[in-house]
This record gives structure tokens, sequence and C-alpha cells, in this order.
């Protein structure tokens, strides 16, 4: 499909990555639902934390910058620990930007960075597209989008927003099962977050 173009050029670019990795953020609700329903300022891929090398070689060509407290940083290539888990990329070449998320497993068990007690199996962690495009399952990637909704800085409402929308766009898309992860999920990190009740009525 058109709409969803950058996405195969990110597969494009992938090929030959021997690892698992995962479209992720909006884009892959999008994925998930089936249509591109809203702008995206950026592409997201989630990659697991021990891989990490493969993606330094991989992206050798490209720019690399770790996020430090909030800092872009140039990643020389070592060993990043948790909490570092963003890496900036750029194609001097061209401009092409990506941003790859580290994400934790064990054990053939997806973990929740912001919370280890909520795990998931590997194989219900990721979904593939009708156009063989890996994507992190939407469950997840709302998970990471339940955010604290106390933040005040502007930039953090906007957020609010758009992951409030990709909420009730998607959610209707998730199976019993995947609304009952989630809700279990949100209820032990936050057990106040306004999504619970919603899923409850869904």
């Amino acid at each position: 499909m058109k709409e969803f173009q950058l996405c195969h050029r990110i597969k494009e670019l992938m090929s030959g990555f021997d690892k698992p990795w995962f479209i992720a953020g909006g884009w892959a609700i999008d994925l998930h639902i089936g249509q591109k329903t809203r702008g995206h300022k950026d592409i997201e891929i989630a990659v697991f934390r021990q891989d990490q090398a493969h993606v330094k070689n991989h992206l050798k060509q490209w720019r690399l910058q770790k996020v430090v407290n909030g800092e872009l940083v140039t990643w020389e290539g070592e060993n990043l620990q948790r909490p570092i888990h963003e890496i900036h990329c750029q194609n001097v070449i061209d401009g092409t930007s990506l941003e790859v998320l580290l994400n934790e497993i064990q054990h053939n068990d997806w973990i929740f960075r912001r919370d280890e007690r909520i795990r998931y199996s590997f194989e219900k962690m990721k979904s593939v597209h009708i156009e063989d495009i890996p994507y992190l399952s939407p469950e997840v990637v709302l998970l990471y989008k339940a955010k604290d909704t106390r933040a005040k800085d502007t930039r953090a409402k906007d957020t609010r927003a758009k992951d409030q929308e990709d909420f009730l766009r998607v959610v209707d898309f998730l199976s019993s099962e995947e609304k009952k992860w989630l809700q279990t999920a949100i209820q032990l990190h936050m057990p106040h977050h306004k999504w619970l009740e919603l899923l409850v009525r869904y």
C-alpha cells in the first residue's frame, strides 16, 4: 500500500538484519488497523538490547546518537545499559532518520522496561502486517503510550492527545485476551490510569 511506503522502506533497510525487529509507535497501530490514520513525525523500530551491536554494524554508514538524560550523544558502539534505550539514526547521505528503541527480553519473554513485573511471551508481543512488515503488537504499543497524565510540559500534552487518539482507534481491533493483558498490565503499573475504565467498557 502506498500509505505504508515508509514502512516498506524501513523493511528494505532492515533486509539482511538477522535479528528480530519491529515497527513501533503510531505506525505499528496503523499497520494493525490496516490503514494510515494520522500523520507521523518519525518512524521507530524496536529491537532487543542484546542485539544492539548488530544494529551498529547494520547501520554502519549512519550517524548514530544515544539519548542520555534527554540529550543526544554520539554512540561510539559501546554496550548500552539501562536506562539508555533510545538511539537516533540518520543517514549521512540522504538525511533519512530512524529511531531505534532497545527492548528487554529474558527466557523468550519480553519485559516492560518501566516495570519488570510486566512480561509477555515473544510470540504474543509481535505481529506481522499482511505485506510482511513486522510490528509490535498494539497492546504492547499502548502500554508504552500509557504514561503519567500529570506531566505539565506542552509537548507531553500533545503526546497525550495523540496517544489517546491511538488508543480509541485501535482498541476495537484488540481481542478479548489482548485487552485483558493490557488492562492487567496498566492496573499493575498505573492503577489509576483513565484507560482502565475504558478497557472494562470495551
